[in-house]
Parts: C-alpha cells; sequence; structure tokens
C-alpha cells in the first residue's frame, strides 16, 4: 500500500503531459466526518458532497467545523456541478456555508437529501445561489464535458442513499457513499447489486470505498434486527418511554413510530432536528402513519405514562440536546419520573462517549432505568463491516483502490482488506485531506497537495474562529485571565501604578506582589526597549507604537507567571497613553512576603535590644549617635532585602518589535 508518508509513489508524481483526472479529498479522511471530495479533469470541477463535524471538547465556543476549502473558492469559475449521495448532517450539512463562500450552479441528489438541504437553505437565506435537482435511482446526470454521473442504490441506516459510478475520460470511478449490505431494510429498497456488478465486468477504474467499519468482522445486522428488542423494552415499560436515536436514521425512526402504534403509546417528538427529519420523511412518504399517534409536547400531562411514547434527540450527549437537558432537570415541558425508562437506540459516535456516560449517569441517578449498550441489541451500524467490504471490492472489481471517510488505522485495514481481495498493494493509495490522486489508464499517483484544514464556526455559523480565538478560548479555560492597565506618557514614564485584575487564575500570590511584577515589568521595557517602539516624527513630535508596548508588557509577564507559577493564563494589557511632561510615578519599594517582613521586625527586635545593652555600659545618654542605631537597622533591611528579591530577570527573548 502506498501512504502518504513513506511511499515513493506518493512523493514522486509521474511526470507526464497526458491529460489526469485529479481526485482531491477535502475532508473525511483521517477522521469522522466533514466528508467533501472534488473531482477535477481540465477545467471541470465536480464535487461529492459537503458535510460537516462536530467540535471536539477543546474548541470552546465552536458550533460546527467545516473544511476548509480555499482551493475551492480560487477556482469557483470551474466548478459545474455537486452531487449528494444522501442526506446525512457529515454530508449535507456544510453545503449552505460553501453556498456563502462560492458558486455552485446546480446540486443534484435524492429527494429526501434535497428536501433537507432546501430547508437549510431557506433558513440561511442562500435559496437563490443554486439550482436543486431531485434524482432517482439508475438516473445519469452530466456535469461538464467530462463527467457522467449514475446514482446507484444502497442501503444506509437514512432512506434514499446512493453509490456514484462516476464516468470519466481516464475510466469509471465507483465511490460508494456510506454503505451496507442490508438485504431487508425497513424501507424495502435493496441494494442494486446488479448494477454494482455491471460496472464491475465493465471495468472501474479505481474504487473510493467507505472505511468507518474496518476493524469489525463479519457483515453488519440488518436494520430490522432491532425491531424484535425494541418492542420488547417497549412492551415491558410500566412508565413513559423516553426513546433517542440519530434524527437522521429514517429507518430507525420509522420503527419506533411503527412500535409506539404497536403498543398503543401516542410520540412526543422532541428536538428540532427531530421534528424537521419526521416532517419531511411524512411530506415524501417515507413515513406512513396517522395524525392523532402525535401530541404536542406541551400536553404530556394530559396523557397516561402508559400510553406515552417520547422520540427525541441526544443519542450523543449533546449538551443542549432535548434528553442531556431532561437529565439536567431544565426541560420546560418533561421531567424525569422514577417510573420512566430511557432507551439509548445509538452509539457514540467517537469523541462523545463520555458526554454520553454523563448523561446516562445523571438519568439513573434521578431514579430512571436506563438501556443501553450493544449487549442489548437495539442498536446496528450503517456501515459496512469487513464482509461487506469485501463484497463491494468483489462486485466493482477495481485496478485501483482508495480507502475513504474513516480514521487512518481505519484506511489501513480497509486497504489490507482489498489486497486480500485481489488488489494489487502498489495500486492502493492511502491519502490524507488535501492530498491528490492523480489517476490515468494506467497509473495512479499521489501528486501535488492542496491547502486542507477546518474551518471552525461558532454559534452564528457565521463568525470564523482562527486558531488565534481558539488558542485565546483554550488559554481562558485552562488558566484564567490577567488584565493589566498601565498609564505611560509619550516620553515614556510610567505615570500612575498599574491596575492589576485576575479572572480565573489559580494563584497563592496577593495583589500587592503580582502589582510589583507587573511594575518590574512595566520598567524594564521602558528602560530597554522604548527606543525601539518610537519614531520621531519631527522636531517635537514622537509616534509610540502602544501595541508592541502592550505585547512587550504581555509577554514579560507572561514569562515571569510561567517561570513563577507555572501557568500561561491570558494576559490582556492596555495601555492609557498620557501626555509628555505628565509628572512620574515612583514605583513602590517592593512588597515582602509577611514572613519577610516578620523577619525584618526579628531583626530590628534584636538590633534594639543589642543597643539598649550598649546604653547600660553609657552614663551619659547625650554621647550616643542616634545616626548609629538607624545605620544598624538600614544596613540589615537592606541585606535581608536582597536576600529576598530574585536573583535577575528572566533572560528575554527578541522583541515583539524590531530592532
Amino acid at each position: 500500500m502506498n501512504s502518504n508518508t513513506s511511499s515513493p509513489a506518493s512523493s514522486n508524481a509521474i511526470k507526464s503531459k497526458d491529460p489526469c483526472l485529479r481526485v482531491i479529498p477535502l475532508g473525511g479522511l483521517h477522521e469522522i466526518g466533514k466528508n467533501t471530495c472534488v473531482f477535477e479533469y481540465g477545467e471541470d470541477i465536480i464535487i461529492v458532497d459537503g458535510g460537516l463535524a462536530f467540535p471536539t471538547d477543546g474548541m470552546h465556543g465552536v458550533n460546527v467545523v467545516m473544511p476548509d476549502t480555499t482551493y475551492l473558492r480560487e477556482n469557483q469559475n470551474r466548478i459545474r456541478g455537486m452531487v449528494v449521495t444522501h442526506g446525512h448532517e457529515d454530508h449535507i450539512g456544510g453545503i449552505c456555508h460553501h453556498l456563502k463562500n462560492f458558486q455552485i450552479p446546480v446540486i443534484y441528489g435524492p429527494p429526501l437529501a434535497m428536501a433537507m438541504v432546501k430547508g437549510k437553505m431557506d433558513e440561511a437565506g442562500v435559496s437563490d445561489r443554486t439550482t436543486l435537482q431531485h434524482i432517482v435511482p439508475r438516473q445519469l446526470v452530466r456535469l461538464g464535458q467530462h463527467f457522467s454521473i449514475e446514482f446507484i442504490r444502497n442501503t444506509h441506516s437514512i432512506s434514499d442513499s446512493f453509490s456514484l459510478a462516476i464516468t470519466t475520460p481516464v475510466g469509471v470511478i465507483f465511490f460508494t457513499g456510506d454503505f451496507k449490505f442490508d438485504h431487508m431494510p425497513p424501507d424495502g429498497q435493496p441494494v442494486d447489486i446488479e448494477r454494482m456488478a455491471h460496472y464491475g465486468e465493465k471495468g472501474v477504474l479505481c474504487l473510493f470505498s467507505d472505511s468507518t467499519n474496518s476493524e469489525v468482522s463479519g457483515f453488519v445486522s440488518s436494520e430490522y434486527s432491532v425491531f424484535p428488542n425494541l418492542d420488547r423494552y417497549i412492551a415491558e415499560a410500566e412508565g413513559r418511554v423516553m426513546l433517542t436515536t440519530f434524527a437522521s436514521s429514517t429507518h430507525r425512526v420509522s420503527m419506533i413510530i411503527e412500535l409506539a402504534l404497536k403498543n398503543g403509546r401516542k410520540v412526543g417528538l422532541l428536538g428540532r432536528s427531530m421534528l424537521n427529519v419526521v416532517g419531511k420523511c411524512r411530506e415524501l412518504g417515507y413515513l406512513r402513519c396517522p395524525d392523532d399517534l402525535f401530541f404536542p409536547i406541551r400536553h404530556i400531562r394530559d396523557l397516561p405514562d402508559r400510553e406515552t411514547l417520547l422520540l427525541m434527540t441526544g443519542s450523543q450527549g449533546e449538551a443542549m440536546a432535548a434528553l442531556s437537558r431532561i437529565s439536567r432537570g431544565e426541560h420546560q415541558h418533561v421531567q424525569l419520573k422514577t417510573t420512566d425508562t430511557v432507551i439509548f437506540s445509538a452509539s457514540p459516535i467517537p469523541g462523545n462517549t463520555i458526554s454520553v456516560c454523563h448523561t446516562v449517569d445523571r438519568l439513573i441517578r434521578l431514579g430512571a432505568k436506563v438501556i443501553y449498550g450493544k449487549e442489548h441489541g437495539i442498536h446496528v451500524s450503517g456501515h459496512g463491516c469487513q464482509e461487506d467490504q469485501k463484497l463491494m471490492l468483489a462486485l466493482t472489481k477495481p485496478k485501483f483502490f482508495v480507502p475513504v471517510h474513516g480514521e487512518y488505522r481505519m484506511q489501513v485495514l480497509h486497504g489490507k482488506t482489498a489486497v486480500s481481495m485481489g488488489v494489487d498493494p502498489n495500486n492502493i493509495l492511502i491519502l490524507d485531506n488535501g492530498d491528490t490522486a492523480e489517476l490515468r489508464p494506467e497509473s495512479m499517483v499521489q501528486g501535488q497537495s492542496v491547502k486542507a484544514g477546518v474551518e471552525l464556526l461558532d454559534g452564528s455559523r457565521t463568525g470564523i474562529v482562527n486558531d488565534r480565538v481558539l488558542s485565546e478560548r483554550q488559554k481562558l479555560a485552562e488558566d484564567g485571565l490577567v488584565t493589566v492597565l498601565s498609564a505611560v506618557s509619550t516620553d515614556g514614564v510610567m505615570v500612575a501604578p498599574p491596575r492589576v485584575n485576575l479572572r480565573g487564575v489559580i494563584t497563592n500570590l496577593d495583589a500587592k506582589t503580582m502589582a510589583m511584577w507587573t511594575e518590574r515589568e512595566i520598567s524594564w521595557v521602558l528602560e530597554n526597549r522604548w527606543k525601539q517602539l518610537t519614531i520621531q516624527s519631527g522636531s517635537k513630535s514622537i509616534e509610540v507604537d502602544w501595541i508592541g508596548l502592550q505585547r512587550e508588557i504581555e509577554s514579560g509577564l507572561a514569562r515571569r507567571m510561567r517561570r513563577e507559577m507555572q501557568i500561561e493564563p491570558l494576559i490582556l494589557c492596555l495601555v492609557q497613553p498620557a501626555p509628555a511632561g505628565t509628572r512620574a510615578y515612583k514605583p513602590r519599594l517592593e512588597e515582602r512576603a509577611p514572613e519577610v517582613k516578620q523577619q525584618h521586625s526579628q531583626v530590628s527586635s534584636t538590633t534594639s535590644n543589642h543597643n539598649k545593652n550598649q546604653n547600660l555600659q553609657v552614663q551619659n545618654p547625650s554621647n550616643i549617635n542616634p545616626s548609629n542605631n538607624q545605620s544598624v537597622v538600614a544596613k540589615s533591611i537592606e541585606t535581608e532585602q536582597k536576600e529576598s528579591e530574585p536573583t535577575g530577570r528572566t533572560r528575554r527573548r527578541r522583541s515583539a518589535v524590531p530592532s
């Protein structure tokens, strides 16, 4: 297998003047989520999916994570359109954000996915920026001069899921999307194995295949296998049933509603995404049930507990999801009872395990019966395992292979599975986001990479949280904030004592010590950096780089706190300019710690006793020189002060401003 870190083929692309197909994944590799892939030939570019991911614990204040689309923005005049494989957020959640940044003339996709995208576009105000086109199974669409795409039905955890057969000048590329081989899907629409085999016989140049469950042996279970277990737990529940799953798992949602009807329970929907998905599925005919099966959640107290089923979001422990708010006692209409049964019909995706466990703990602490975990048989994956992946390889018979949609170890294991199915190890590429696979009829090599990464969006989904902002938020969360207000005249003199405030900083230092440190840093900067921070713009006019002065003070104080306290809080210094000639502030004597003051007192007491002993020997007090006693005390204090002071300033790095 050719990895982007070790293979000669990955570092030395074949130099050829022959045109090639370039495939550039911008998201979904070495990670779970934000699946986005670019296909490029000549002057034509098409995009497959436009997904998002959710933030990790360290991404404070970040709502969603998008792929970096700099390459698409720079080449938007070449974009001919987008094709969507299915309606999960990690495949369609970023489309509205992309439409705000570059043009996509047309988007093709299955009806359910397009209905979801349409709702998002209306909400984001970008409905007029593209055209949405619904497709049907085996429909052929053409984008640009070089791409012809056939939509081939597969099965997944959502209705209307498709693989893509992309015909290009160099050959057929088969792109699986998310898939598994479910021979008993709840909607009765099985995988189009016949069409997959057709392309395998015709000849597939390269297969790009879902790697999510590469670590799991065997075939994945059918979605319908959870039906009897869910039925049993719902029937046995003595009180209300609260059931949480992925809102976009339309097959699961459909089964749960069918079971509610079977067990004589009315259904209340909680969570915005759950309401939206159920509404769209009913509009399109994917979900058929009587209108009176549902009740408004505000009327929950009017129903007997034994006749109530609440279907809600929160299976991943999301802080603001319905189930999480119920577990904290913060939901407006639903309060947990000890007779309630809570069922988690989902498994935590990577990164969410801790938050899910915390939600389960809170629910159990409140006295509810909580059913979760693989042993209960109430969840199956929507992604194929190793045998599903082998079947896809056997059907399509690719010459070249690129594992996608998964973390690095998953991609590597998927590559090994491909080797076991007869793919030449030299014909496999393990790519990362931004890497380029260059395909010709007889070769696949790694070409020059493009810019890739992430764009972090805040709650408004319009503000970009850049690296600097994220780093500052991380410091705030870990070590708190220190603010410094200092007044400095334009002739480089401190004219008032600095004001220091600490927020969220854990320290045993008192305010006087912090003020003393700050005065020392400001004084050092004014003495040693002032000339570099000023420019003589006239005979009597001086321009001061106040921003540079602030940064110098922040840098020095940060080094001191890192050395003395082993913390790195966010430090914010504000300098208030004062006119030249303003009376200078004389920094206070360094305050000593209480034990040092006590030592000084002891020294003074000892000196005093010594003087008294001398006085007993002197008969005439007028002969005593009072300055002698004062000098002894002063010398003692001076000696003690020198011992208590630091031996010197920390060595400074290069100034924040050029010298």
